[in-house]
C-alpha cells in the first residue's frame, strides 16, 4: 500500500470503486495517466464474504461504532437504503442485473406537465452500453441448459407473465456460468483468469446457483468490478487504495483541486488516523449517491457557486420490495424454491405511456428475488411449532436493529412476524419492482449529517400499479401476497438511490453536464448515480457505468493539463458559470469550434453561453417555410440546443461569430427527440447588405432509422423600425435536408420539409437566466456579449442619421 504525504500529485483522483469511479480509474490508467482510487472499505476476495451469525452481526460499515463491513444502511423520512462499502462498491451486493434504459425514458416531469429530455439520450449511450456489457461479461441467465434448467421460480415467473400477459425476460447477468467465454455452461467451473490478471490473486469457480449474490459471492462467480474494471485497472498502475474515506475537497490553488482523507486501520481497529492530503488535476466523485452528495455538501463553503440544484431530484428508482408466500412450483405440485439459482434470473417490463400506451402510465420492471440456500436450512424450525433457530434470531435481530431506532415503526417486530409467516421460508418468492417514480425527494444537512426530504406519496400511481401486478403474479401462482411490512408506514426500502448532484443543460437545472462535469469547476466530475436527473427505471448500474466510460472518452479527448477551477459567478444569476471546454479551430471543423478539452491554466480564455428553446411547424414535401408552417398534414418541430462560444474575444472578433451548438431536434416524423451530433451557430453573420444580418443554425442529427439529416435555419435581421426586433429575432425559418450537409454545400440537396419555428416569450424569459461565463473575467465577457448584441440591433433598427 501506499503511504501518502501532503505534497503527493497525480493526475487524477477517483473517490469510491463502483460502477463509476471503477470505470473511470480503468479508463484513465489504460491511457497512462496516474490514478489514485480512495476506496472507505476493503477488498473482499472470494470466500471472504460474512456467513456466520457472528460474522453477519459485525458485517454493517459504522467505523464510529469500529464496524467497517460492506453494508452501509441509511435511514431518511420516508425511505431507508442499503449501500455498499468495499472495493467493488455497490457490486459487491447488487444482483447482477445490467439492463439498458429505455430509449423513450430518457425524460423528466417537466414544469407544464409535459416532458423535458436529459441531457443525454439511449443513442448518446449506446456504444457505452455496449463497451461495459463486454467488459463485465454480461450474458443472459443459461435456462434450457442442465442443470440451469431446475430454476423454479424461473420458470413461475414466466408462466405468470404469460397468463398476465406481461412481457418476460431473461435478465442479462453478470456472472460466469462457464469457465470462459463461448463455453459450455457448468456449475463450479474453475474460470480463467483474463489478460490482466486478478488483484485478488484467489481462484474463482462457475455459478453454484446458491443464491448468495447480494450478501457477496464467495465463488467468484459474481463478475463484480474488482475482477473486471479494477484488475485492469491496477494492471495498467491505477494505486488502488482500500480503507481510505476522504472528508473533504477543495479547489488547488492554480488549478486541480486537493482531497482530504483519512486511513482506517481496520485490523488493528484502532480507528482513523490523521487527516491526510493528495492533489489531482481532475477529480472523479463516485462515491455513490449518499457519498458523492454528502462530500459535496460538506464541501460547499470550499466550493462557492455550486449550482442551487446541489441535493435535488433524489429518487429511489422506485424501488419495492414484497413476498410471495406459500408459492409453489408451475405444476402447483411442490412449492417453489427461491433459493436455486442467482437472486435475479428474469424480469418482467410493464410499459410505459411514453412507450405509446396512452393510459398506461408510468413504466416498471418487476424481477423475481431469491435469498442464500443456507436460509433454507436455518428457517426448518418454522415448520414445527413456529420455533425460530437461534442463528436466524441472531442475524436478523443484528440486521433489523440499524432500522428500529424511530419512533414512527418497530420494523424489528414486523420482520420477525414476516419472518414467522414463512417469507424466508422453501415456498416464498421475494418478488422486485422498480420504475420511473418521481425525483421529487431532496438530500441536505443536518448537523452535518445527511438527510431526506423524500415521500412515497408523489410516486403512488407507480407503487399501486407494481403492487397490483404482483398480486397478480400471486394469484397465478397460488400464493399469498404480502407487502415489505414498511409499505404500511409508506416507507420503501431502496437498494438503488439516485440524484442529488443531477446533470443538467445549465447550472440552474442540475449540478454537472451532460458528461458528469461539475458546472463551474472544470476537471471536477461526478460519476456515479448521484448525477442521474430522474430515476433510470431499470436497474441502473449499467447506466452509471456508461456514463462514467463517456465522461472518460470525453476527458481523453481533451487536453492534458489541466483547467483553471472556481469560475466567475454570472453577475444576477448567484450561480457560477458553465465548466466549458476550450476551443481550436482547424482544417475539417467546417468552421465549428472543435472541443478539445478545458482551457488551460493560463489561457486566458473565457466562454460564454446560453441555451435556446424554439417551436413551431414543418411540412414535409414543400421546400417554402411559410407554405410548411400552415401546410396540410404539418407536424410539430423543436429543438433545445445550448450555444457555446468557447473564447468570447475570438467570438466577438471574427465577421461570422461562429459557436458551437449541442442538444436534441424535436420531429415527430423523425424518430422523437433526436441528439445533435453536430451544431452551428452564427450571430449576426453579414447578411450581403449593411443593414442586413443572419442569424444561422446548422445541425447534424440522424432520425429515428440512423438516417443521417441536417436541420438548417435563418433568422432575417432586416432594417427597419424597432417594433421589428422582436419578431424579426424570434422567428427562424428552417430546411430539413438529406444528408449532413456542410456550410455552402446545400445546392442540389433534397430538401425533405420546411417551416417556421419561433421561440415563446415565456421560454425567452427562461433564455436570458441561462447565460453563464467559464475562466477569468466572467461578468466583463457578459458585459461585452451584451454591447455587441445591442450595437448589432442598434446597427440595423436605429434610425438613420445620414
Amino acid at each position: 500500500m501506499t503511504e501518502d504525504v501532503a505534497t503527493e500529485h497525480v493526475d487524477a483522483v477517483v473517490v469510491g470503486s463502483g460502477f463509476g469511479g471503477s470505470v473511470a480509474a480503468y479508463r484513465l490508467a489504460e491511457a497512462g495517466r496516474s490514478v489514485v482510487l480512495l476506496e472507505r472499505g476493503r477488498p473482499y476476495p472470494p470466500g471472504s464474504f460474512p456467513r456466520s451469525p457472528s460474522q453477519m452481526g459485525r458485517a454493517f460499515w459504522d467505523p464510529a461504532a469500529g464496524l467497517y463491513g460492506m453494508f452501509d444502511v441509511w435511514r431518511f423520512k420516508g425511505c431507508d437504503s442499503v449501500v455498499s462499502a468495499g472495493l467493488g462498491g455497490g457490486s459487491l451486493i447488487y444482483a447482477n442485473v445490467l439492463l439498458r434504459k429505455d430509449e423513450r425514458w430518457f425524460v423528466n416531469d417537466g414544469p407544464d406537465g409535459e416532458y423535458e429530455p436529459w441531457p443525454v439520450s439511449r443513442a448518446d449511450l449506446d456504444p457505452y452500453y455496449e463497451r461495459v456489457e463486454e467488459m463485465m461479461g454480461v450474458t443472459p441467465y443459461p435456462l434450457g441448459r442442465a442443470p440451469f434448467d431446475d430454476t423454479p421460480k424461473t420458470h413461475a415467473m414466466q408462466d405468470a407473465a404469460a397468463e398476465l400477459g406481461l412481457n418476460w425476460s431473461l435478465a442479462p447477468l453478470a456472472v460466469s456460468f462457464a469457465s470462459e467465454r463461448g463455453a459450455d455452461p457448468g456449475v463450479g467451473l474453475p474460470i480463467a483468469d483474463p489478460g490482466y490478471g486478478n488483484l485478488h490473486g484467489v481462484s474463482r469457480r462457475t455459478c453454484r446457483l446458491c443464491g448468495e449474490c447480494d450478501i457477496g459471492c464467495n465463488d467468484g462467480s459474481k463478475n463484480s468490478l474488482d475482477h473486471n474494471y479494477l484488475s485492469a485497472a491496477r494492471h495498467h498502475g491505477a494505486d488502488l487504495r482500500t480503507s481510505h474515506e476522504v472528508k473533504r475537497i477543495r479547489p488547488r490553488p492554480g488549478g486541480g483541486y486537493e482531497v482530504d482523507y483519512v486511513h482506517h486501520d481496520v485490523e488493528r481497529k484502532a480507528g482513523k488516523g490523521p487527516v491526510r492530503t493528495i492533489t489531482c488535476d481532475r477529480l472523479i466523485l463516485g462515491a455513490g449517491t449518499y457519498g458523492t452528495t454528502y462530500l459535496l455538501l460538506k464541501s460547499r463553503r470550499d466550493l462557492p457557486g455550486l449550482s442551487p440544484a446541489l441535493g435535488s431530484r433524489f429518487s429511489g428508482n422506485g424501488d419495492l420490495l414484497t413476498f410471495l408466500l406459500k408459492a409453489r412450483d408451475r405444476d402447483r405440485v411442490r412449492p417453489l424454491d427461491a433459493s436455486r439459482g442467482p437472486v435475479i434470473t428474469s424480469t418482467i417490463r410493464l410499459p410505459d405511456e411514453l412507450d405509446g400506451h396512452p393510459g398506461a402510465g408510468r413504466g416498471a420492471y418487476i424481477q423475481d428475488g431469491g435469498y442464500p440456500a443456507f436460509v433454507d436450512w436455518m428457517v426448518q424450525p418454522f415448520d414445527l411449532a413456529d420455533q425460530i433457530d437461534r442463528a436466524v434470531k441472531f442475524l436478523w435481530a443484528r440486521f433489523t436493529e440499524f432500522f428500529s431506532g424511530a419512533p414512527d415503526t418497530n420494523l424489528s417486530k414486523e420482520l420477525a412476524d414476516l419472518i414467522g409467516d414463512g417469507a424466508l421460508s422453501v415456498s416464498s418468492l421475494p418478488l422486485l419492482g422498480m420504475g420511473r417514480d418521481t425525483a421529487d425527494g431532496r438530500l441536505m444537512l443536518k448537523d452535518e449529517r445527511l438527510t431526506a426530504d423524500w415521500t412515497a406519496e408523489s410516486s403512488a400511481a407507480l407503487f399501486d400499479r407494481l403492487r397490483t401486478t404482483m398480486q397478480g403474479i400471486a394469484d397465478v401462482l397460488g400464493a399469498e401476497y404480502a407487502d415489505n411490512p414498511m409499505w404500511f408506514r409508506k416507507r420503501v426500502i431502496t437498494v438503488h438511490p439516485l440524484g442529488g448532484a443531477p446533470m443538467g443543460h445549465h447550472p440552474v437545472e442540475g449540478v454537472c453536464d451532460a458528461f458528469g462535469e461539475v458546472f463551474g469547476f472544470p476537471g471536477l466530475f461526478i460519476a456515479d448515480g448521484a448525477a442521474m436527473p430522474g430515476p433510470v427505471g431499470p436497474n441502473p448500474s449499467l447506466t452509471i457505468a456508461a456514463l462514467a466510460d463517456r465522461m472518460a472518452t470525453r476527458i481523453l479527448e481533451g487536453e492534458s493539463r489541466p483547467a483553471v477551477t472556481g469560475a466567475e459567478p454570472v453577475a444576477g444569476t448567484g450561480s457560477p458559470g458553465g465548466a466549458v471546454n476550450g476551443t481550436a479551430y482547424g482544417p475539417g471543423t467546417g468552421g465549428l469550434p472543435e472541443t478539445r478539452g478545458p482551457s488551460p491554466e493560463g489561457s486566458g480564455r473565457t466562454s460564454l453561453s446560453f441555451t435556446e428553446e424554439m417551436k413551431g411547424f414543418i411540412t414535409y414535401g414543400t421546400s417554402d417555410p411559410r407554405a410548411g408552417e400552415q401546410g396540410e398534414g404539418r407536424e410539430r418541430f423543436s429543438f433545445r440546443l445550448t450555444i457555446t462560444a468557447d473564447d468570447v474575444d475570438r467570438f466577438l472578433a471574427e465577421p461570422e461569430h461562429t459557436a458551437r451548438a449541442e442538444g436534441w431536434v424535436d420531429a415527430a416524423g423523425h424518430g422523437g427527440r433526436r441528439p445533435v451530433q453536430r451544431g452551428w451557430f452564427n450571430l449576426f453573420a453579414p447578411g450581403g447588405a449593411e443593414d442586413r444580418r443572419l442569424m444561422r443554425y446548422r445541425l447534424h442529427f440522424a432520425d429515428g432509422e440512423g438516417r443521417p439529416r441536417t436541420l438548417t435555419g435563418q433568422k432575417n435581421v432586416l432594417h427597419g423600425p424597432p417594433t421589428r426586433i422582436w419578431p424579426d429575432t424570434s422567428t427562424l425559418y428552417v430546411h430539413l435536408l438529406e444528408g449532413h450537409v456542410d456550410e455552402g454545400g446545400d445546392e442540389g440537396v433534397p430538401v425533405l420539409a420546411s417551416g417556421v419555428l419561433h421561440i415563446q416569450l415565456t421560454d425567452f424569459a427562461r433564455q436570458l437566466t441561462t447565460f453563464r461565463t467559464a475562466g477569468p473575467g466572467g461578468a466583463a465577457a457578459l458585459v461585452s456579449f451584451g454591447r455587441f448584441f445591442a450595437g448589432e440591433l442598434w446597427e440595423v433598427y436605429g434610425p438613420d442619421l445620414d
